[in-house]
């Protein structure tokens, strides 16, 4: 029997393999500076700007109807496997959540978070690979669990994201 075919280690690498939205190199000459990140709700991407008119560009979950908003924050904060609490605001639509659940495979904020500013917002992985090209989340910007370590590992703390609808 093969541990990577069934199960939960396949389960776990499986979030790694499927691709929603392909990433791939796109020209960019909309004028941000390298580093930057740029979310486009109504395209549901993602680009990070690496300067000489290019970008990478990357699938998306976004807020659904209600839950949009747009604006420009600055990453405060980034982590790996994080833990979370959903906010009071998310409580109340949803008793049923836990109130603070550990970071891991289970968890909604998946691989990684890139924390925007003092908001309520992430860049975050997901659990969910199949909502990334959809209006899903609460306000957080959701990338598969692949994709958000690749931009963790691009984006500094201090960086700027940029969030049009």
């Amino acid at each position: 029997m093969n541990p990577f075919a069934r199960g939960p280690l396949a389960d776990f690498l499986g979030l790694f393999r499927q691709q929603a939205v392909p990433r791939q190199i796109v020209p960019w000459d909309k004028g941000f500076s390298a580093g930057t990140v740029v979310v486009s709700t109504s395209e549901r991407r993602l680009y990070y700007v690496l300067g000489d008119g290019r970008a990478i560009q990357y699938g998306v979950g976004v807020g659904r109807e209600g839950f949009t908003w747009s604006g420009t924050k600055t990453v405060s904060m980034k982590r790996e496997w994080p833990g979370w609490s959903p906010p009071q605001q998310m409580l109340r639509r949803r008793p049923d959540l836990p109130r603070y659940m550990p970071g891991g495979i289970d968890n909604p904020l998946g691989a990684r978070a890139i924390y925007l500013g003092s908001s309520l917002y992430r860049i975050h992985g997901s659990n969910e690979p199949e909502t990334i090209g959809a209006a899903v989340s609460s306000g957080c910007i959701r990338m598969t669990n692949r994709d958000v370590a690749d931009l963790y590992d691009r984006v500094k703390v201090g960086g700027k994201v940029v969030v049009l609808r």
